[in-house]
């Protein structure tokens, strides 16, 4: 079992107790966002840190209240 440290930038998104090491490249799912493996960093026997950069979300513009039509 490792200590897989996930970082965006110096940002400590997620620690996990795992098994098995995500390698370079490879596409992760991050508190439900897409992430891919940018560097893969052991710290030692027990201790891996990962650097990721997480997909950003676009968010479509809602409609303003005083634009609706009213009826």
């Amino acid at each position: 079992m490792v200590a897989v440290h996930f970082f965006e930038n110096k940002t400590l998104l997620l620690s996990q107790l795992r098994q098995n090491v995500p390698a370079t490249g490879e596409e992760l799912k991050i508190k439900g966002k897409k992430a891919k493996v940018l560097l893969v960093t052991d710290v030692d026997d027990a201790n891996v840190h990962i650097q990721v950069a997480v997909e950003k979300i676009v968010k479509k513009n809602p409609v303003d209240e005083a634009k609706k039509k009213r009826r």
